[in-house]
């Protein structure tokens, strides 16, 4: 089997092809999937580059989001799918059996993992996975969109729909659109009627973001966003801020954000330490959560969205998979607008 992996954290030499895994066995309650294409995510670097806690397993396997061909269904009452249909893959695999699980909740599982970083990763022409992570989906869809979709849909679609409950009367800001999640959440936005801010450091950026439907584009090096913000809503702010940076936009993400304002956070990229005066936390009755990806209902909604094409990702380059490294230095240089996808069928 061919796949794109680590045997070793560090940088993007890192990364080898390999044609010589073994094709992964199937077990009970769980399919096969002929991987068509995978979709690279911020997660993917981190992986690479190390998370605290993790024992890798060389050779691993890289990567979360892919799309595919049901190719094999392993013993038991499998019936979301049979062989031969075209899927798309939840990256969250929970146990099914704690109690978070038992109230729908599978992104809380206690033994909650992802793809390409707790199990055996989609940079493969196999992967296999519990059945009930995956959904059908038509076979028209181009597999490129589809391998872009999943794990930035799902995160998006719990942070705005679940988490702060967006509606037509929100101002939503968004931090670097160019991003997946953050491309997911002004396209979720825009459907429920929110007026949507984003920002970037590139002007091209916020100018094709305008074209996909943002209201209000700041370019962060040039503004200070909060201050531009609150002088252009007569210093009443945002309703939701959703912020995956952390560090390096808190006290910005904080200024701009009104009175019983929404903030939803589901990472950390610049550093996981932050600071907040909690004065103004409880003077203005702020709401802060995290997020992180989501449960099989969301997996249902957002599979749903693609399939009626109401909610379709931005591609931004395709790579082959003996190129994954260039696919990788692509993601490295923040410069992407939208998904980077590699090809592996």
């Amino acid at each position: 089997m061919r796949a794109l992996t680590i045997s070793a954290h560090g940088g993007l030499d890192q990364l080898e092809y390999r044609t010589d895994l073994p094709v992964p066995e199937v077990s009970a309650g769980q399919v096969r999937v002929c991987v068509t294409a995978a979709g690279l995510n911020h997660l993917d670097l981190f992986m690479l580059q190390g998370l605290p806690g993790l024992t890798l397993r060389p050779p691993w396997v890289m990567g979360a989001d892919a799309t595919g061909v049901v190719d094999a269904i392993g013993d038991g009452a499998v019936t979301e799918v049979k062989a031969g249909d075209t899927v798309i893959i939840n990256p969250g695999i929970s146990d099914g059996t704690c109690e978070y699980c038992r109230a729908g909740e599978q992104s809380l599982c206690v033994r909650f993992g992802i793809l390409g970083e707790h199990h055996p990763g989609t940079l493969a022409e196999y992967v296999v996975v519990p059945a009930g992570n995956v959904r059908r989906i038509p076979g028209e869809i181009p597999s490129e969109i589809a391998a872009a979709y999943t794990l930035a849909a799902i995160t998006a679609w719990r942070m705005v729909v679940t988490r702060a409950g967006v509606g037509p009367t929100d101002e939503v800001l968004i931090w670097g659109i160019g991003g997946g999640v953050a491309l997911a959440a002004l396209g979720i936005a825009k459907q429920l009627g929110a007026r949507v801010w984003v920002t970037s450091s590139s002007d091209e950026k916020l100018e094709r973001a305008r074209k996909l439907g943002a209201d209000e584009t700041l370019n962060y090096r040039a503004t200070d966003v909060a201050k531009e913000i609150r002088s252009r809503t007569g210093k009443r702010g945002v309703s939701v801020v959703l912020d995956n940076v952390g560090h390096d936009t808190w006290k910005q993400s904080l200024g701009a954000l009104g009175k019983r304002g929404r903030l939803v956070t589901c990472g950390g990229t610049s550093g996981p330490m932050v600071e907040t005066d909690i004065r103004r936390l409880f003077w203005n009755q702020w709401t802060i959560m995290g997020s992180t990806m989501g449960n099989d209902a969301e997996f249902d909604a957002v599979a749903k969205e693609l399939t009626e094409g109401r909610l379709f990702p931005v591609v931004d380059s395709v790579f082959a998979l003996e190129k994954g490294r260039e696919a990788f230095a692509r993601l490295a240089s923040g410069n992407q607008f939208g998904k980077i996808v590699v090809r592996v069928a």
